[in-house]
C-alpha cells in the first residue's frame, strides 16, 4: 500500500491509498523536532485503530514545504517501511506536466502536485486556489504546465494579524457572516475577512484571465475552499483532497509511465 504525506506549513496530512481508493487520512502539526520514532507510534496507532496494518506500507511519496522535517520522514520511510520515498521536487521525481517558471526549483511541491491533480480532472487553463497557510493561486495552462502564480497571506494569517494588532478585536471563527454590513464586532470583522478574499479571489482571477486573454476555471482547494465556493460563483468546485490525489497520480507516474485521472 502507498503512504502519500502532505507537509505544508502548519499541518501534516497522511494518507493510505491502496491503489483504487483512499481507505483512511489523518492530520498533526507540523514540526521539525518530532523524530521517526515520534511519527511511527502516533501514525501505527491510528492505522490499529482504523483497521489497517502498518506492515502493508511498503511505498511513499512526499510533497514537502518544510525542508526540516524531510530528514525525519526519510528515516521513518527507510526504517519503519522499508522504501525510500519518492520526493516531489527533488530530481529522481518526474512529473507528468511541465514547470515554465524562471526558477523551478523554488515553486512549492504542493503547487505542482495540485497542478497535477487539477489537469487531470479538468483540463487545462486553470486557475488552482488553494487556501493554506498562504491564499495561492497556480495557473495551468492549455497542455497541462505550471506557468506561474500568485502568494497572498493565508485566511488564518489575516485573523491572527488582525488579533494581534488591535488589542480590542477578538479571535473568530473563518464563516459567511449573515449580512455584508456587520452590526457588531464580530460580523464586522467576518465579513472583512470573508468578503475580503472573496474579492480578492474574484480580483485576482480575472485579472490572471485578462492577462493571459483566455477563459479560465477557477478550482478551490484546502480546508476553506467549500465555504469560499459558497460566496462566489467563479469558484467552479473545491476539492478539498486535490493534494492527496495528486501525490498518488505522480507515484503512479513515476512507476508505470501513465498519467490519468
Amino acid at each position: 500500500m502507498l503512504l502519500a504525506i502532505d507537509v505544508g506549513n502548519t499541518n501534516t496530512v497522511f494518507a493510505v491509498h491502496d491503489g483504487e481508493r483512499f481507505l483512511a487520512d489523518w492530520r498533526c502539526n507540523t514540526e521539525s523536532v518530532r523524530t521517526a520514532e515520534q511519527y511511527f507510534v502516533w501514525l501505527s496507532q491510528l492505522m490499529d485503530h482504523g483497521g489497517l496494518d502498518p506492515a502493508a506500507i511498503d511505498e511513499v511519496v512526499i510533497s514537502n514545504v518544510a525542508p526540516a522535517t524531510l530528514f525525519n520522514l526519510r528515516v521513518l520511510c527507510d526504517r519503519y517501511f522499508g522504501c525510500r520515498p519518492l520526493v516531489v521536487g527533488k530530481p529522481e521525481c518526474e512529473l507528468p506536466v511541465s514547470v515554465r517558471v524562471d526558477n523551478p526549483a523554488e515553486v512549492g511541491g504542493d503547487r505542482l502536485v495540485n497542478t497535477v491533480a487539477a489537469y487531470a480532472k479538468y483540463g487545462g487553463e486553470l486557475i488552482v486556489v488553494d487556501f493554506g497557510t498562504a491564499t495561492t493561486f497556480d495557473v495551468v495552462a492549455q497542455d497541462g504546465a505550471y506557468v506561474g502564480g500568485v502568494i497572498s497571506p493565508g485566511v488564518n494569517l489575516s485573523l491572527d494579524a488582525l488579533h494581534s494588532a488591535a488589542a480590542h478585536l477578538p479571535r473568530i471563527d473563518v464563516t459567511m457572516p449573515p449580512h455584508v454590513l456587520g452590526r457588531n464586532t464580530v460580523h464586522c470583522m467576518q465579513s472583512g475577512i470573508y468578503w475580503g478574499y472573496i474579492g480578492l479571489i474574484e480580483g485576482i482571477c480575472t485579472r490572471l484571465a485578462e492577462e493571459r486573454g483566455k477563459t479560465m476555471r477557477v478550482i478551490a482547494t484546502g480546508g476553506l475552499a467549500p465555504l469560499f465556493e459558497r460566496g462566489s460563483e467563479m469558484i467552479e468546485a473545491s476539492e478539498p483532497d486535490l493534494t492527496m490525489h495528486g501525490l498518488v497520480l505522480i507515484h503512479r507516474y513515476n512507476k508505470t509511465g501513465k498519467y490519468d485521472g
